[in-house]
């Protein structure tokens, strides 16, 4: 990473053998000894206003928009906000929860027989991507800036209760559902002030249904 110019490395359930030996290595760095490790996928990523899931698609049903590396990082470098870049554990890759995180996704295109790399190649692929022909490149005048992760949640989260509330789905059970409710609700692009307003919206509508 910082070979980039990029520094900030959280982990999620991190297998701790591995973290504390790549910690003790000869030139480990300040990325690993700034690392921050999370509880939660949900955690890591909420101040983060763009989250970008990586993965092989072998044998996978896509959810998600999914871009060549040279396309995302075009995406990423216009979107100018706080970016969360997801690689999943080497064996299994990302799960449909953590995907659901994620506003798109993307794949570095190797050939058929080989459709996933090993993950420390797989990040600097990814990261030379990213900051090559200029790097990175500040995007201003917007009206108002990109909702972060954790708003987004808190407004999934309502959403969530008001659809338990009203009898649209039964409390808690459909797990894919929720999923889905998540990738809508990212694929909306919303503002931060917009995030607000429409949580203060469907609180009061909870409101009504509850004191009706």
């Amino acid at each position: 990473m910082s070979n980039f110019g990029l520094t900030d490395l959280r982990l999620v359930d991190a297998y701790r053998v591995a973290v504390e030996e790549a910690k003790s290595a000869t030139h480990a760095g300040e990325v690993l000894a700034g690392a921050r490790e999370y509880g939660s996928l949900a955690e890591a990523v909420g101040d983060a206003t763009l989250v970008v899931g990586t993965s092989s698609v072998e044998k996978r049903e896509m959810q998600l928009p999914l871009y060549r590396l040279e396309d995302a990082a075009r995406r990423i470098r216009r979107h100018g906000g706080q970016t969360a870049l997801l690689f999943g554990s080497e064996k299994f890759g990302l799960s449909n929860e953590e995907m659901s995180y994620c506003h798109f996704l993307t794949r570095i295109p190797t050939r058929e027989p080989h459709g996933s790399m090993n993950l420390g190649q797989a990040v600097a692929v990814t990261l030379y991507e990213l900051v090559r022909d200029g790097g990175w490149k500040e995007v201003g005048g917007r009206e108002q800036r990109a909702a972060s992760t954790a708003e987004v949640d808190r407004l999934t989260g309502l959403l969530w209760e008001a659809l338990g509330e009203s009898g649209y789905v039964e409390e808690r059970v459909a797990g894919s559902t929720e999923l889905k409710l998540r990738r809508l609700v990212r694929r909306m692009g919303l503002g931060q002030r917009d995030a607000v307003q429409w949580q203060g919206m469907i609180r009061q509508i909870l409101w009504k249904m509850r004191n009706r």
